[in-house]
C-alpha cells in the first residue's frame, strides 16, 4: 500500500473557459474510493453520538479533572457516561426552565472543562445552538458575537464573569441570564440585575429545573448545533454555522480513515483536553472520543502546570502546536548538546539507525525497537508513557523538525489541513509515510477535492505539477455565514467551498512530538491560513501559499508573503516577523520581534553595549538581522525580489492589546500596516 497513490480521480479536469481559469481533476480518499463512509445509523445529531455512548458505555470515565487537596493537585476525579448524562438532563431541563426553546442561543464563554461539555451537551439534546465564545477574546468582541447571535444565555467560567459584565449595557440586549460555572457572588448578581440579567451558580442552576421534565424536540440532520465565530484578521467576527451533519459526517470520515490504517480509536483512549473547545478542531476531536466511548481528562488551565497534568493522565492521544514543537526540538537538541559525548554518541547513533530503517519503509515501531527502549523511551515518557498518536493544531512544522519527532517520539506524527469551514479535518498525512514530510497528507476520505488555477501566480491545475487554489466539496461543509448571504454567496461556487475567499482563519492540523520540556508558552493553534495547494506524486497534498495574501511589486512581481515568513521564521534569532511590500516599492521589508536571548548573545560577542530596547536599536544589530535573513533566503533559494532589505526590530512582541493580532496569535496585516505606517515609511526613505 506504501507505494500506492492514496487519491482516485473521480472527475477529470476542466481547461480554462469563459474567463474562468482551469480547474484540475477532482480526487478523493482512496479509501473512499467504493463511495463516502455512511454515518452510523441512529447518528442523525451531535445529541445521538452522546445517547449511543452512553447506552453503550454507561460505566465507562467519561470527564475528568484533577482533584485538588490542601492546595496539591491529586488523582484525577471521573465522571461516568451515564454520571455526566444524569447532569446533562438537569441542564437541560433547567435553560427550558427560563423560557429557551429549540433554535435558541446559548454561548459558554470560558476553559476547557466538564461543565463545558455538559452545557454543550445540554444544547445538543433541546437543538439549541452553542455559541463558544473564545476566553481569550475582550469584552468587544464578546459583546459583538452576544448581540449578533441573539445568545439569551450564556455559561460563563466564574473567573470570566467580571468580563462579561463589561460588555453590559449593550449585551443585555439579548442576555437574559448568566450561569456561572462555579459560585456567583452577591455583588456579581446584584450588578447584573441592574440590567435586567438573573445570574446563577452553578448549583443554583441545576435545581432550577428540578422536578420538570421538558421533551426533547426531534433534530435533522440539517439542523445547526453550533455558530463558530471566527476570529478573523479584519473586520468583525463571522459566524460559521456547523450542522449535526458535518460533525456526523466528519466522525464517519475518521473512523474509516484510522480504521483503514489499523489506529482505530478504542473506549479505552485517553485524550487531555487543553485546546481550546470554542475552536472547532477541539470540538471534533473530543466528539470523536465521545462516539467511542473514550475518555477526556481536563488541564488546570496553567501552562506551567501541563507537563503535571500530562503526567498524571498519561494520554493516549495528544495535540501540539508547531511553535511549541519547534522549541521541543531545540530543547532536545541543546539537551543532547550537553549530555557529554558518550551520550551524544549514542543518541546520534540510534537516531540514525531508526531514521535509516524509517526511509527504507519499516514502520517507526520496527525500525529500531531497541533504540527505542534504551534511547527513545525518556522522550516518550515526557507525555505519560502511553501516548501513540499526537496531533496538533497550527502553523505548518518545519520538516526537519517533523522528521526529527517521527524518529524519537515513539509516536504517530502526522500533518493536516482543514478550516473552521469544513469542521477542521480535510487532509491528513498517513502513518509511517515518510515520504509526506511537508505535506498535510490526502483527504480525508468524506471529501471531494480539486485545485483551480491561479494565472495571476503562474499557479496551473493541469500541468504536470498541479498547483492551484484548494476548492473543497462535500457533507462536511459549514452551512454559510450567519446572517451573510453575501459572504456566503461569495467563498461557494458551484458547490465548492473556495478556501481562498474563506472568511476566517484556516487550521493547520495534526503534526505531533513529545512535551518532553515544560511548555512555558502556548499560542492556542496557531491557524495557518494557507489555501493554494500542489499535489505530489503519492496523492498528498502539499500548501504553499495564501491567495489572499499575495500582492504585487512595483516592477510587477508577485509576493506570496506568508510563505516568505514561514521561511524568513526559520531564523533561531527571531521570535516573530511580519514581512511587508506594496504595488509603489520595488522590494520588501521587515518588522521583526527578535530574541532577547539571541540579540545579547550576539552583542556581547561584537563588543555592542546597552540594554535590549537599546540593541534593538542599533543599526549594527538590525544589520545582522538583515544577513540572517540574507543566509536563510539563500539556503532556501528564494528569488532577489523575494529578499527583505530593511528592518525594524521591535522589543514589545505583537500582542492583543495593541490590536496587532488575533485571539488565535494571527497577524492583523491592515492594524500592522497602521501601527507601523512611519517606521516602515523611515525604512523605504533610508534605502533610497
Amino acid at each position: 500500500m506504501a507505494k500506492e497513490k492514496y487519491i482516485v480521480e473521480v472527475e477529470p479536469g476542466k481547461p480554462a473557459k469563459d474567463g474562468k481559469p482551469s480547474i484540475g481533476p477532482v480526487y478523493r480518499s482512496i479509501f473512499a474510493k467504493d463511495g463516502f463512509p455512511a454515518p452510523i445509523p441512529g447518528l442523525d445529531s451531535c445529541w445521538d453520538i452522546f445517547c449511543l455512548s452512553v447506552d453503550k458505555y454507561p460505566d465507562n470515565r467519561m470527564l475528568g479533572r484533577r482533584e485538588i487537596v490542601d492546595g496539591k493537585p491529586g488523582k484525577y476525579l471521573w465522571m461516568t457516561y451515564r454520571e455526566v448524562y444524569n447532569v446533562v438532563v438537569k441542564v437541560g431541563n433547567s435553560i427550558r426552565s427560563c423560557g429557551i426553546e429549540k433554535g435558541g442561543r446559548c454561548g459558554i464563554y470560558g476553559a476547557n472543562s466538564p461543565e463545558w461539555i455538559m452545557s454543550m451537551e445540554a444544547c445538543n439534546a433541546h437543538g439549541l445552538y452553542c455559541i463558544p465564545l473564545y476566553d481569550t477574546l475582550g469584552a468587544g468582541a464578546i459583546e459583538f458575537i452576544i448581540c449578533h447571535a441573539e445568545v439569551a444565555l450564556a455559561f460563563v467560567e466564574e473567573k470570566k464573569i467580571s468580563e462579561l459584565l463589561k460588555t453590559f449595557p449593550g449585551a443585555a440586549s439579548c442576555l437574559k441570564t448568566i450561569v456561572s460555572f462555579g459560585k456567583a457572588s452577591s455583588q456579581q448578581k446584584e450588578e447584573a440585575e441592574k440590567y435586567g440579567v438573573t445570574m446563577y451558580s452553578w448549583d443554583d442552576f441545576l435545581s432550577l429545573g428540578s422536578n420538570k421534565h421538558f421533551e426533547l424536540p426531534v433534530k435533522k440532520k440539517s439542523d445547526i448545533c453550533t455558530i463558530m465565530y471566527t476570529s478573523g484578521t479584519t473586520g468583525d467576527p463571522k459566524g460559521v454555522m456547523i450542522s449535526n451533519n458535518s460533525i456526523v459526517t466528519l466522525i464517519a470520515g475518521v473512523k474509516r480513515l484510522l480504521e483503514s490504517v489499523n489506529e482505530s480509536l478504542t473506549a479505552n483512549d485517553v485524550y487531555l483536553s487543553y485546546l481550546p473547545l470554542a475552536h472547532i478542531f477541539d470540538r471534533v476531536i473530543e466528539e470523536c472520543f465521545i462516539n467511542h466511548g473514550a475518555s477526556i481528562g481536563f488541564w488546570r488551565g496553567d501552562v506551567k502546570l501541563l507537563t503535571e497534568d500530562i503526567g498524571e493522565l498519561k494520554p493516549t492521544i495528544f495535540c501540539a502546536v508547531p511553535r511549541v514543537l519547534e522549541r521541543i526540538y531545540s530543547g532536545l537538541q541543546q539537551k543532547i548538546s550537553a549530555g557529554g559525548f558518550i551520550k551524544q554518541t549514542m543518541f546520534n547513533f540510534a537516531y540514525n539507525l531508526k531514521l535509516r530503517n524509517m526511509r527504507k519503509g519499516r514502520k517507526h515501531t520496527e525500525a529500531a525497537p531497541m533504540c527505542d527502549k534504551v534511547v527513545f523511551s525518556k522522550v516518550k515518557q515526557g507525555l505519560g508513557g502511553n501516548v501513540r498518536l499526537i496531533l496538533s493544531g497550527a502553523a505548518p512544522l518545519a520538516s526537519h523538525v517533523e522528521e526529527y519527532l517521527r524518529v524519537v517520539t515513539c509516536s504517530y506524527v502526522l500533518q493536516g489541513y482543514g478550516l473552521t469551514e469544513t469542521c477542521a479535518g480535510t487532509f491528513v498525512s498517513i502513518p509511517d509515510e515518510l515520504n509526506m514530510l511537508g505535506t498535510v497528507g490526502p483527504p480525508v476520505p468524506n471529501v471531494d477535492v480539486c485545485l483551480e488555477s491561479v494565472p495571476e501566480m503562474g499557479y496551473d491545475a493541469l500541468s504536470s505539477k498541479p498547483r492551484g487554489e484548494v476548492c473543497v466539496r462535500g457533507d462536511t461543509l459549514f452551512s454559510g455565514y450567519y446572517k451573510r448571504e453575501d459572504l456566503t454567496k461569495e467563498v461557494f461556487v458551484d458547490g465548492w467551498f473556495h478556501t481562498g475567499c474563506s472568511h476566517s482563519d484556516h487550521m493547520e492540523l495534526f503534526s505531533s512530538a513529545s512535551f518532553v520540556f515544560l511548555i512555558l508558552e502556548i499560542s492556542f493553534l496557531f491557524f495557518f491560513v494557507g489555501d493554494v495547494g500542489e499535489w505530489q506524486a503519492d496523492g498528498s497534498l502539499k500548501i504553499i501559499d495564501r491567495k489572499k495574501n499575495i500582492f504585487k511589486l512595483s516592477q510587477g512581481e508577485y509576493v506570496a508573503v506568508e510563505n516568505l515568513e514561514n521561511v524568513y521564521g526559520l531564523v533561531a534569532a527571531i521570535d516573530s516577523i511580519w514581512v511587508y511590500g506594496n504595488s509603489f516599492e520595488s522590494c520588501l521589508v521587515a518588522i521583526i520581534n527578535p530574541s532577547k536571548q539571541a540579540v545579547e548573545e550576539w552583542a556581547e560577542q561584537a563588543g555592542e553595549s546597552g540594554d535590549f530596547e537599546t540593541l534593538c536599536e542599533n543599526p549594527k544589530v538590525k544589520q545582522y538581522f538583515v544577513g540572517e535573513l540574507a543566509r536563510i533566503a539563500k539556503e532556501k533559494k528564494l528569488k532577489g525580489f523575494e529578499l527583505i532589505k530593511a528592518v525594524h526590530l521591535d522589543p514589545v512582541p505583537f500582542d492583543l492589546e495593541r490590536d496587532l493580532i488575533t485571539p488565535t496569535f494571527k497577524i492583523k496585516r491592515p492594524q500592522m500596516l497602521k501601527y507601523y505606517q512611519n517606521v516602515i515609511d523611515n525604512m523605504y526613505k533610508s534605502l533610497k
